[in-house]
């Protein structure tokens, strides 16, 4: 009796460790599973400027809520997208997420930056990642989510455990000088590479008065009051002087802030200087960029510094108002004796974090994994939900956007290597839908009107020509500071930055004397700038080993 029983567990554990794969696979999670019975997840977001005038103008019937997204999560992942709460900038978006981290009361998934994922773990209000990463993130989503580097992750890690979700966005964060091209033709001026000869420009822009109406109101470079933005930026024209504010930079081994280097204060005083000429708007420290997109649209302005994107939104509009406006990128000139270099922040500048208590977690990274795949994936369906052709901004309906580093340039330069060949063979999905957009702007001038914006990015002298450039001559500077806020960044630079904009602003304005920024330099070290500094160098240093 005894051997029969003994027997039979044998066959028993034999039978089990043959089933064991068969079990395992079963239980492996899905990355893409639909939940049965549906859930519905939290977020908190703001929605801008492009996606107003883009998408919910030509889809009045639509929201945030409605949609062919929220559509898309429901039906295939069983996930539902509620929202706590919905501002209307990213201003508006800080100070509310900065509320909440205060009174401990956060979303269940919410989108953030470094500081504030720092603070919401360190009061313990969010989940580690590593786990959810591993375990629900496709092979596709890894892929493109350490396309660019690790430096995303390493930002997100704190205490050695990755408390954020990077969401990555494409290419590097540089400036263009975009100008009106036409106004340059009609007063036969060429394209500015000097600071010098880009007053010259707005001075005879200024002075031929195209709108007609006899008043001195044609401003440029036109600015917003948030200063370092994709839309009436400052920091291209700082770029010129060799100055880089808000980033950390290399000099003799250790790193640098770049908002206090020498050229800054060389900037301030030409800007104030180009204030005396009637040049800066005298309102540009209260203009939201939609006031700023305002001037360029009615024909105040000529120049502006920005993103690729910007003949998008708002150039697009100055052309829809203007049928003879014609906008161009062109390399940002410089102030010194050689070639600008153009500064660039990590690709990533955002992240989703999960709060403490939410009951499925592994939900957001499902979200990512449809997000990135139905875009980019072997059958993406970017043509309908990323760029079709009469909705622009379509992707932003999204509660999370990372986005495939590279994408952009890798379009230009599949598209730049067809126009050279004739062969469109290895022009695949998003590259594809572009190349659509380009052939319509070309044979079909009525219903490629709106496309304008997509020709002056991609065509063969568009932005990305002009990043290819930069890249090809080393006129990128990076950021060399990649990890997550030290403890001092997270007490004083977020109001150290704030006493620098407004200080900024001050000296262009001329409210204050140009002396002012060295008085700041000091105190920046003062008031928690030199631990900073100290910090920095303590992490770089250790990262490098010198």
């Amino acid at each position: 009796m005894f051997r029969l029983k003994t027997r039979l567990i044998v066959l028993l554990l034999a039978a089990a460790l043959l089933l064991a794969p068969f079990w395992a696979s079963a239980q492996l999670p899905d990355p893409m599973g639909k939940y049965d019975p549906e859930i519905t997840v939290h977020f908190a977001r703001c929605y801008d400027n492009t996606l107003h005038d883009n998408y919910f103008a030509l889809n009045p019937d639509k929201s945030l809520t409605d949609n062919l997204w929220m559509d898309l999560y429901r039906d295939r992942l069983g996930i539902n997208i509620e929202y706590d709460w919905i501002v209307k900038d990213g201003d508006e978006y800080e100070q509310k997420l900065n509320l909440c981290i205060v009174t401990g009361d956060i979303p269940e998934f919410v989108n953030v930056s470094t500081l504030q994922m720092r603070q919401l773990a360190e009061a313990d209000l969010i989940l580690p990642l590593d786990d959810i990463y591993e375990t629900y993130a496709s092979d596709f989503t890894k892929q493109v989510l350490t396309m660019g580097g690790m430096e995303p992750f390493e930002a997100a890690t704190i205490n050695g455990k990755l408390y954020g979700m990077p969401m990555p966005t494409t290419d590097k964060d540089v400036d263009y000088l975009w100008i009106r091209t036409d106004w340059l033709h009609r007063l036969e001026l060429a394209v500015p590479e000097t600071v010098d000869e880009l007053i010259d420009v707005a001075l005879a822009f200024a002075k031929a008065d195209f709108d007609g109406n006899g008043v001195a109101d044609t401003y440029g470079p036109v600015f917003t009051y948030t200063l370092w933005d994709g839309f009436g930026s400052l920091k291209g024209f700082f770029n010129a002087y060799d100055a880089y504010p808000g980033i950390w930079i290399e000099q003799d081994g250790d790193l640098v802030y770049g908002s206090l280097l020498p050229g800054c204060r060389d900037t301030l005083e030409k800007l104030h200087e180009m204030y005396t000429l009637g040049l800066v708007d005298p309102e540009f420290g209260v203009k939201e960029a939609r006031m700023v997109a305002e001037l360029i649209t009615t024909g105040h302005a000529g120049l502006v510094y920005g993103a690729q994107w910007n003949s998008i939104w708002p150039l697009q509009f100055s052309k829809n108002a203007d049928p003879d406006a014609q906008w161009q990128a062109v390399p940002i000139v410089t102030g010194t004796d050689h070639v600008a270099r153009v500064q660039s922040s990590l690709t990533t500048d955002s992240w989703t974090v999960a709060r403490k208590d939410t009951d499925h977690p592994e939900a957001l990274m499902k979200l990512y994994n449809l997000y990135i795949d139905t875009n980019w994936g072997p059958d993406n369906q970017n043509e309908i939900y990323y760029a079709p052709l009469d909705s622009e901004s379509i992707w932003k309906l999204s509660p999370v956007t990372p986005e495939k580093p590279n994408k952009n340039l890798d379009a230009f330069l599949l598209l730049d290597e067809a126009r050279r060949t004739g062969d469109i063979s290895n022009v695949q999905g998003e590259a594809l839908s572009i190349y659509k957009k380009l052939q319509l702007f070309q044979t079909d001038p009525e219903q490629g009107y709106s496309l304008w914006g997509w020709e002056r990015i991609y065509g063969p002298n568009g932005a990305y020509s002009i990043y290819k450039q930069y890249m090809d001559e080393n006129r990128i500077l990076f950021d060399r500071f990649v990890a997550a806020p030290t403890e001092a960044m997270s007490n004083y630079l977020s109001t150290l930055d704030e006493i620098q904009n407004e200080l900024f602003t001050q000296i262009i304005l001329g409210q204050v004397s140009i002396d002012a920024y060295d008085r700041f330099v000091s105190e920046f070290y003062e008031l928690g700038g030199q631990q900073i500094v100290d910090e920095v160098n303590d992490w770089y240093h250790g990262k490098t080993g010198s």
